[in-house]
């Protein structure tokens, strides 16, 4: 078994999630804006946890729930949860988001989801990390008319994709009543492409908050930006 990935709050085992924790959930976890009242947050494709449980650590949320379909990230989650300091407002859901939001009544007043994004290639992965990765499994049109279903009216919901899909994730967001509050797009450093964009939307329109957020002025040598977003829970930040 591989050393759990340690967090400054919580660690993370992950030795049988075929996705590990990786810089994109962070940067969700660490990025999206928590309502001022909330009652209930909601983490699709929990895979490890990481989400979830940067949410429990930022928030007093009495109901986080999260969704995942794979039979290994789903047992992996529960024991993170389990292991954390949050384990009474923790609850993971073994099943695909289809039959979630076919049997449950409730809302969510934050829903929060690293989606499985390579849409073009790798059709011949192992199930699991293919289930982890491939909008086949699970595409953004699919996720985002489940997400208006199970967002309270005033809630919100927060996402990280490929920068390149951005235009396209909007405008299926537009089809279902959701429009974007805030949008900060990712660079790895000042001279690279954007690669990511985090992205979070609600019901109402507003004026929309954008940014650039740049992760390194050069190899290991982070931004004061980033920093000062993730560090409450790198350990050497």
């Amino acid at each position: 078994m591989s050393a759990p990935f340690q967090l400054k709050q919580f660690s993370i085992v992950q030795d049988k999630c075929a996705m590990k924790v990786g810089t994109d959930a962070i940067l969700l976890g660490a990025w999206a804006a928590i309502p001022e009242k909330i009652n209930s947050i909601l983490d699709i494709g929990t895979g490890t946890g990481i989400l979830a449980l940067q949410l429990a650590q930022r928030s007093d949320c009495e109901l986080i729930d999260a969704l995942e379909i794979e039979d290994n990230a789903y047992e992996q989650a529960v024991e993170n949860f389990e292991n954390s300091d949050w384990g009474d407002r923790l609850f993971c859901y073994h099943a695909s988001l289809q039959e979630f939001v076919e049997e449950i009544e409730d809302t969510y007043d934050l829903i929060i989801c690293n989606p499985p994004f390579y849409t073009d290639t790798f059709k011949n992965l192992e199930t699991k990390r293919a289930l982890a990765r491939h909008t086949a499994f699970l595409n953004f049109e699919e996720l985002l008319s489940a997400t208006a279903k199970l967002m309270s009216p005033n809630g919100s919901c927060a996402f990280i994709i490929p920068f390149k899909e951005e235009k396209a994730f909007l405008t299926f967001a537009e089809k279902f009543g959701l429009f974007p509050s805030r949008i900060t797009r990712v660079k790895g450093n000042e001279t690279t492409e954007v690669k990511r964009s985090l992205l979070q939307l609600g019901f109402h329109k507003s004026t929309v908050k954008t940014e650039t957020l740049v992760i390194e002025i050069a190899r290991h040598q982070y931004t004061e930006a980033y920093k000062s977003l993730v560090q409450d829970f790198y350990l050497k930040m």
